[in-house]
């Protein structure tokens, strides 16, 4: 039987997914930890912006508390991050670097960082931009966790110095995201919060589309996109989606749209967790191109990539009801097989039961000798 473990994960946020993809991430692979039976502790910064947005403030797979401050968290929590068989910090969590240096200094039996922002990080670290974690602090993990897999790890290792690097990609909630059996409504849909590199992609391959197929009709939920983007008359908007209505939404669309962060398509092999969700709902990706995207959803067998406005029109006017439902197939069944967040569990537990449990500081014992 495997060993239980108790972990403590430091993360963005896992009680609000209001502008973030972290929540959800997060959601997938804890509820995949309670299942093969561990233990985790989530500590979460307490800040307004989702203290005002909170979809799930108090899950049933694992114990969730909030910190205002630094003293705070390792105080309050200090004996639970000693006892800890694992503590995992992620990345843009709050005065990062700062946490990291505070938990180092309590001397965690295993230490590590997952980092679901790999390419973005690496990118603010060559310029000197140390806002959730410091270059000098890379070496301070027994594991590095990575968004991002292929050369991106021997990157870490190589040029950053991470003592050990090991993808461990998004995953999807297999109970959670299901096809609804719902009738289509939109031809197209992309769910996504602005980004200003993603815009151009969303651009080129659904709102020209939208205009050059005025009878199609197309969706795009996500919030903060600024209020002088063009959006034709055909594509809805939807400003905020909760994670609960994410099947609905997939479910209800010929084609979803899959478009990734610059710094992520430079990295390759930096799978989106939206890919998988809309995959295990059984709806077919049209997706732009990285390395590694074919290891993954083979083209035209498990997705349909696309690098011009012409590819995306010919997917929704050319591709036969028949190949259509044979691609989502494909893309379901692969990240049912190898994607979920149980199997995702299963390998963070193996990898951190490979580490060794770092040597505690020894107490002095102050001895009083009288003259």
């Amino acid at each position: 039987m495997k060993e239980r473990l108790d972990i403590v994960i430091l993360g963005l946020s896992l009680s609000s997914s209001w502008g973030n993809g972290h929540a959800t991430t997060f959601r997938a692979l804890i509820r995949g930890l309670k299942a093969d039976g561990h233990d985790v502790l989530f500590l979460e910064r307490d800040v307004p912006w989702y203290a005002d947005q909170r979809d799930l403030p108090d899950p049933d797979f694992c114990d969730l508390a909030y910190y205002s401050d630094l003293n705070e968290l390792t105080g309050i929590h200090a004996d639970r991050l000693r006892a800890a068989d694992a503590v995992i910090v992620g990345s843009y969590v709050p005065e990062g670097a700062a946490v990291i240096d505070k938990v180092a200094a309590l001397h965690p039996k295993r230490l590590c960082f997952y980092d679901i922002d790999t390419p973005v990080t690496l990118a603010k670290l060559d310029r000197g931009d140390e806002e959730y974690l410091a270059r000098r602090q890379v070496p301070l993990f027994d594991a590095y966790f990575s968004f991002s897999g292929g050369e991106v790890l021997e990157r870490l290792k190589k040029r950053y110095g991470a003592r050990k690097a090991m993808a461990l990609y998004c995953s999807v909630d297999a109970d959670r995201y299901d096809g609804t059996g719902e009738a289509v409504r939109w031809d197209l849909g992309y769910l996504g919060t602005y980004s200003p590199d993603r815009q151009p992609t969303l651009e080129r391959l659904l709102l020209e589309p939208a205009r050059r197929l005025p009878e199609l009709r197309f969706v795009v939920a996500g919030p903060q996109y600024p209020p002088e983007i063009d959006w034709p008359a055909n594509v809805e908007r939807i400003e905020h989606l909760p994670p609960s209505g994410h099947p609905s939404f997939y479910s209800r669309q010929r084609f979803t749209l899959n478009v990734t962060r610059a710094d992520m398509i430079a990295a390759g092999w930096s799978p989106s967790v939206r890919l998988f969700e809309a995959a295990a709902c059984g709806t077919p990706i049209i997706s732009d191109f990285w390395r590694g995207l074919d290891d993954l959803l083979p083209d035209g067998e498990a997705v349909v990539i696309a690098r011009r406005t012409l590819d995306v029109i010919d997917a929704l006017t050319e591709v036969s009801e028949k190949d259509r439902r044979s691609i989502a197939l494909a893309a379901r069944a692969r990240v049912l097989r190898g994607h979920t967040g149980l199997a995702r569990a299963r390998e963070l537990t193996a990898a951190l039961e490979e580490l060794p449990v770092r040597e505690q500081p020894k107490t002095s014992t102050l001895v009083c000798v009288s003259a």
